[in-house]
């Protein structure tokens, strides 16, 4: 099982889930973006604990997708964990880079 992650931009949120459910074949709609806007709020990327957890299963993987808010900043890290691809790992890896810092 391989894990890979990064940081992304808050205004990046909901672009992030998106885009990565299209590489699993999942459609991520309205529903799943409120639940985790929602969820993201309570978060801290500094306490074990401060982690929220979001599966996207689809028709050809299934990730769990964790954001942490972190602090003090307008930051979120990310990390993606499941049974990927080498192709879906390197696209995994390389999605926070899409998103710039700008």
């Amino acid at each position: 099982m391989a894990e890979v992650g990064g940081w992304i931009r808050e205004r990046n949120l909901r672009s992030f889930p998106e885009l990565l459910s299209h590489y699993v074949g999942y459609g991520f709609d309205t529903t799943d973006w409120e639940m985790v806007a929602l969820a993201v709020e309570a978060t801290d990327d500094e306490r074990p604990d401060g982690w929220y957890s979001y599966p996207l299963v689809g028709e050809h993987r299934q990730v769990e997708v964790r954001l942490a808010r972190a602090v003090g900043a307008d930051e979120l890290t990310v990390a993606v964990k499941g049974a990927l691809t080498p192709e879906l790992e390197v696209r995994t890896d390389t999605l926070p880079a899409a998103f710039p810092a700008g």
